[in-house]
């Protein structure tokens, strides 16, 4: 089953993630806002992997002296996506 998530971010320069799962997996990503080449990296890295997976290498990154960053809030998206699906 494919879904399409919208996650508004919290404390970073994004303002809002898009992200397609289908199986457990992250089929796509797209950032709104933030720092272009990062944001691009961490979606093209995060792309085809678990969920779980993707959770796990992300959350707790932080931004500086950001108690978060994007990729954190990309695994706390997922989190709660897990969370909704439960």
């Amino acid at each position: 089953m494919k879904d399409k998530i919208t996650y508004n971010t919290h404390g970073t320069c994004s303002r809002q993630i898009i992200i397609e799962i289908e199986d457990d997996t992250v089929t796509g990503i797209t950032f709104v806002g933030g720092c272009s080449g990062n944001t691009q990296g961490v979606a093209a890295l995060a792309t085809g992997m678990k969920i779980n997976e993707v959770i796990e290498r992300l959350r707790g990154l932080k931004c500086g002296f950001k108690p978060t960053s994007c990729p954190d809030q990309l695994a706390q998206a997922l989190e709660q996506y897990v969370a909704q699906k439960s």
